[in-house]
């Protein structure tokens, strides 16, 4: 297994689904304990709700992403997903400073736009550096990463939204972490597509 080809991609899966998960459980956490802070509305409908804003994405534009998937360059729509993610954190960073509620699920949401368009390209990538006879271990590796990223993001988010000055050390973090996915990104090698002509 060349470590070069998988290691910057690793590292970009891993920091992506560890943002998503400490994003959405930073907000459903503030949600149950500091709701007055951020709304209105009824913090049991919207733990309830905000689990699906995220999930929602998928939904609609998976079949598109992988269309874009087979496309286009993959290394290059990774890179294009990453300085994504930077704005959608930035978006979630003025909900949490401000506490309001409709940049948080706006941002939600597009994270959630971000994972759809990344998961085909995720399945996509590995069969173009891996071996045949690793392509197992590759794809073991990549999901035990992505769970351990699952697990460690939704204990940091529930950590960080109960802290004193839990909304900034939560804007900080995510922002940092959509940063260094996209620093990971750059060393993702050249991945051809394998549909150019695909519409």
């Amino acid at each position: 297994m060349c470590s070069s080809d998988l290691g910057p991609f690793f590292a970009t899966q891993f920091l992506g689904a560890f943002n998503d998960n400490l994003f959405k459980t930073a907000l459903i956490t503030l949600v149950s304990f500091r709701a007055g802070q951020l709304t209105n509305l009824d913090p049991r409908w919207l733990v309830t709700v905000l689990p699906g804003v995220l999930i929602l994405p998928f939904l609609i534009f998976s079949a598109t992403c992988g269309q874009v998937a087979d496309k286009f360059e993959k290394s290059a729509v990774t890179r294009a997903v990453k300085l994504f993610e930077i704005v959608v954190m930035m978006l979630a960073a003025v909900g949490l400073l401000m506490s309001q509620l409709a940049p948080l699920v706006a941002a939600l949401f597009l994270m959630g736009v971000h994972s759809t368009i990344f998961g085909p390209v995720k399945y996509a990538y590995l069969p173009q550096h891996l071996r045949e006879e690793e392509l197992v271990g590759g794809n073991g590796m990549v999901e035990m990463g992505t769970f351990i990223a699952i697990l460690a993001g939704q204990i940091l988010g529930a950590w960080l939204a109960i802290a004193p000055a839990g909304g900034t050390a939560t804007a900080l973090c995510v922002i940092a972490v959509a940063v260094l996915g996209y620093f990971a990104s750059r060393f993702i090698p050249h991945s051809p597509a394998a549909d150019p002509g695909l519409k």
